[in-house]
């Protein structure tokens, strides 16, 4: 008597019985799963994002085909010679990921569409190639002819470099099986399926197993492969969480598609540090490394100008100069508008609120649009006395003098707070040429006297103090 969730095929074999199957919801935006259906994702918020999902069958869930018996040893007895890196010869990708690709691990490429994921992968697909390692890129969402065009545009044509157009688990198989590859790339994990899983390519399911078994064969194999994901409407990577936590590295490839920069950053990495990031610039041959990226966010900017001030921002370990840009106008309307762009939106609201109650700027009549300038997306709380000047700068039209940097967190009540890492922010200063800088009197302690002597440190308590120092 066969089981219930089989059946007898006319030619007399056993097949899968999809029917009877054990029924699970799971949330296509961030893999939360639950035996039943609702209207918004408990997890991240979201509406009408369930799909109906198959439990797979014990016959045909992944089974790891290692044999031999894993035995315990002493940490002073592990050998750890055999950890090989490889140089993509892309410094600043190098230094991201801690001085190179570690053959045999697996990471997570994510990023929005139209950023330059695939030109990206491409790029660090040709730089392998050249070293004589053999890499196969899996266009899954392509044609090779189409990844061909993209790749000649772009200087391209490596005969170490192999192209596959192909979407099947089995077929992927196959084709590394035989090309053996050094360097594997993915494009997508979503795009991929087993054909054996009674899901949709791209359901948790799907993806879960594909990035398992792609796992087993980048430690089995010692292939060292990439993994390109989609992400969901906020920005977080699309599918379930556990497909973070399979991956050795998660990077995120972000960018205003209206500007030329990009940022990759690396949110988890086992074999690196995950404060800093990389810095390109999109143009037509490509992404080009960024090894200043203050003297290129600086390079377009006016001086002497009202509404204008320059903040030491802190990415990581990594510390480079942007420019705040604040106008500010009457408006006869009753709601006036307050806009932003590459900055938290809220923070802007409650640094108005300060300006009003602390200081008497009344900017109930007067629309408010502050920007950074680059299209890059900052959130520290140092750059708070920046945008604070910056429309203080614009309100008055009086400008902030062109050799002044401004950094500080700004508190409810018009104090000047502490930021971290103060002789990162004004040794890159000193290295663009600045001479003063406006600072909380708190960072003004522990400072070596070297830096003192070069740049000269206005230390300030209130925001009112800085404004009389800068503008008055």
């Amino acid at each position: 008597m066969l089981p219930v969730n089989f059946k007898l095929a006319e030619n007399g074999r056993k097949e899968f019985n999809t029917h009877n199957m054990k029924v699970f919801w799971s949330c296509r935006e961030c893999g939360h799963s639950q035996s039943k259906w609702t209207g918004s994702c408990p997890t991240c918020k979201n509406w009408n994002s369930f799909v109906e999902e198959q439990a797979i069958p014990e016959e045909k869930r992944f089974v790891s085909k290692k044999t031999d018996k894993a035995k315990a040893v002493r940490i002073k007895d592990v050998n750890a010679s055999e950890f090989k890196r490889m140089a993509t010869n892309m410094g600043e990708l190098d230094r991201l990921l801690g001085g190179g690709l570690v053959e045999g691990s697996l990471l997570l490429v994510g990023g929005e569409p139209g950023v330059g994921k695939s030109t990206l992968m491409l790029q660090i697909a040709n730089a392998l190639a050249k070293q004589g390692l053999t890499v196969l890129y899996i266009c899954g969402e392509e044609s090779a002819e189409q990844t061909s065009l993209r790749a000649r545009r772009l200087g391209i044509d490596d005969g170490n470099l192999y192209l596959l157009s192909e979407t099947g688990f089995t077929a992927i198989k196959a084709q590394i099986d035989q090309v053996k590859p050094d360097v594997a790339i993915v494009d997508s994990v979503q795009i991929v399926y087993k054909q054996e899983l009674p899901s949709s390519p791209g359901s948790v399911v799907q993806v879960r197993e594909i990035a398992t078994e792609f796992m087993h064969l980048s430690k089995g194999h010692g292939i060292t492969t990439f993994l390109i994901g989609h992400v969901t409407k906020s920005g977080d990577l699309a599918g379930p969480r556990v497909l973070e936590h399979l991956v050795d590295t998660v990077l995120e490839f972000e960018g205003d598609r209206q500007h030329g920069f990009r940022l990759l950053r690396a949110i988890k990495n086992r074999f690196g540090t995950t404060d800093d990031i990389a810095i390109f610039q999109m143009k037509e041959s490509g992404l080009m490394e960024v090894p200043n990226p203050s003297q290129a966010f600086l390079e377009e900017r006016m001086k002497e100008i009202p509404g204008s001030a320059i903040v030491p921002g802190l990415e990581g370990a990594r510390s480079f100069l942007l420019e705040i840009q604040a106008l500010v106008t009457a408006t006869s309307f009753p709601n006036p508008s307050r806009r932003s762009a590459g900055l938290d939106s809220n923070r802007l609201g409650l640094l108005l609120a300060v300006l009003d109650k602390r200081l008497g700027y009344h900017m109930y009549n007067h629309d408010v649009f502050v920007a950074l300038a680059g299209g890059l997306k900052i959130v520290e709380p140092a750059i708070d006395l920046g945008i604070l000047l910056a429309i203080a700068s614009s309100y008055t039209n009086k400008a902030i003098p062109s050799d002044c940097i401004i950094l500080g967190e700004v508190g409810l009540g018009g104090e000047v707070r502490g930021v971290s890492r103060i002789e990162t922010r004004l040794k890159e200063a000193i290295h663009m040429g600045f001479k003063k800088c406006v600072l909380p009197k708190k960072n003004l302690k522990g400072l070596s006297p070297q830096i003192g002597e070069k740049i000269s440190l206005i230390g300030v308590e209130l925001v009112d103090e800085a404004i009389r120092s800068i503008l008055c």
